[in-house]
């Protein structure tokens, strides 16, 4: 496995296997298994002829003034060796001078997608996130990028990115992975103190009851949705919720009633300082399959 610091470095590598179908798995890094999930789907994608290039940056863009930037974990030889044990062609470890110069002054703004959930809880979080992104697929040159569904309101603003900016790149969407007691695996799971991490599960577990009630026909409103988890979530020591949603899977749109569009129901609860975000998907009912 390679690993390279600069883009001289990375575009070397990129010009020689220029051919080659090449997958993408950008991180921050502190890897898990969600993370090595992500390798693992592209590795499968890549086939036997292609590879797997992933990029471990934290990217200071996406952090607001207030955000856990400096606090976040950086564990790069640990990371590597993950990256290897599943099968990651190269890796991409720059630093942010090598990123974004001194006197940067081109930026990528989103206007539609970002205007609530987290984007209402971190104003200019998902413009930074475009950034990141899309200079990284430029740097990187693949044919395909796996990102993780936990993440749901940033992969499909990805999506968008790549609609709207004509990148030639398809986006893969990998489910979330989840500890034993449903918890989404996070970096941030790190964290939560020991009794906060006995409370976490609640959110999945308030989604996933919410979502086949859905389905079963018996929850008949996104009101009657919302309040249901909200109540749900509510009960759990020490749990802050920062939104709750019921949303059109494709557009990120809130429902006004249940019909024909796909439905996303998503979380995002503080426990103590630490800020968990979840979303699952509600299955069509047989007479809507």
């Amino acid at each position: 496995m390679e690993v390279f610091r600069t883009r001289e470095e990375l575009s070397r590598w990129t010009t020689e296997r220029r051919l080659r179908d090449r997958v993408l798995v950008p991180t921050m890094g502190a890897l898990h298994r969600g993370h090595t999930s992500l390798f693992d789907r592209a590795s499968d994608l890549a086939g036997e002829t292609g590879e797997v290039l992933a990029s471990i940056f934290v990217n200071p863009t996406q952090f607001g003034p207030n955000e856990d930037f400096d606090a976040y974990p950086r564990q790069l030889e640990q990371d590597l060796t993950q990256c290897e044990r599943h099968g990651v062609t190269a890796v991409f470890a720059p630093g942010p001078g090598e990123m974004y110069l001194p006197d940067a002054s081109i930026s990528i703004t989103e206007t539609k997608l970002s205007n609530h959930l987290c984007g209402a809880s971190r104003p200019g979080h998902f413009d930074g996130v475009c950034l990141v992104v899309a200079k990284l697929f430029l740097l990187t040159q693949p044919s395909a990028a796996v990102f993780g569904e936990k993440d749901f309101q940033q992969l499909a603003i990805i999506r968008r990115l790549v609609r709207d900016l004509n990148f030639p790149i398809k986006i893969i969407g990998a489910e979330t992975v989840r500890e034993s007691d449903g918890l989404a695996m996070s970096s941030r799971n790190t964290y939560l103190s020991p009794e906060d991490r006995k409370q976490a599960p609640v959110i999945q577990q308030t989604l996933a009851e919410t979502a086949e009630a859905i389905t079963s026909g018996s929850m008949k409103t996104p009101a009657d949705a919302l309040a249901t988890m909200r109540s749900g979530i509510e009960r759990a020591r020490g749990a802050k919720i920062d939104y709750l949603a019921a949303v059109d899977a494709s557009t990120l749109e809130a429902l006004s009633e249940f019909g024909s569009s796909p439905i996303r129901l998503l979380a995002a609860v503080y426990f103590g300082k630490t800020r968990l975000i979840d979303n699952v998907g509600v299955p069509l009912s047989p007479s809507e399959s």
